[in-house]
């Protein structure tokens, strides 16, 4: 294959991404996709090879245990109010598949930032990989950045950052793309 044309493909999928949630509730992801999309992840940008990703895949009611274990750690660090505890209680249902995504305590403060970053390009690769089969995805914001209840939950190490919740499912419709700006680019020759 040329690599004009590669590079075409390559960017049909990018833009094609989309953040949805419009997905069949009922309809599981089997196992071996998420496995294969944190298999995929595992190839993002490393730079002193931590491997600091961490994955917990939580479905059925093990997504009503991850909102009761946030809200267990919202309430431990005065973390909002009781009308967004309540609904981060029931969120994780809106999806039948929720990865947590987490970063492992570094092994030096110096590699602080780049475990997190090589975290998020990993969501960045799972997330393109479950477009490429077909999935929708939604990349969220965990609501407690090193939360207890939640790393016990989910097997992570004390001090494990999420650096996200990704939900997963099969679409049952699309988003409307929504308009990028031109790159910002300085030219320094």
């Amino acid at each position: 294959m040329n690599s004009e044309l590669l590079f075409d493909s390559y960017a049909h999928l990018v833009k094609q991404r989309r953040t949805s949630m419009l997905v069949d509730r009922d309809r599981a992801v089997p196992a071996s996709t998420i496995e294969r999309l944190c298999d995929l992840s595992q190839w993002a940008p490393n730079h002193k090879r931590t491997w600091p990703m961490r994955f917990a895949r939580c479905t059925g009611e093990g997504r009503a245990r991850l909102g009761e274990a946030f809200v267990a750690d919202m309430i431990g660090n005065g973390v909002g109010d009781e009308g967004k505890r309540t609904k981060t209680k029931t969120k994780y249902l809106r999806a039948p598949s929720i990865l947590v995504v987490g970063c492992a305590p570094p092994v030096s403060m110096n590699l602080a930032a780049d475990d997190r970053d090589a975290v998020a390009a990993g969501v960045q690769t799972l997330l393109l990989g479950a477009t490429a089969l077909g999935l929708a995805s939604f990349w969220s914001t965990a609501p407690v950045q090193t939360p207890a209840t939640v790393n016990a939950l989910c097997d992570f190490p004390d001090g494990t950052r999420v650096v996200g919740i990704v939900y997963l499912g099969w679409p049952i419709d699309t988003v409307e793309t929504p308009i990028r700006p031109p790159a910002q680019i300085v030219h320094i020759e």
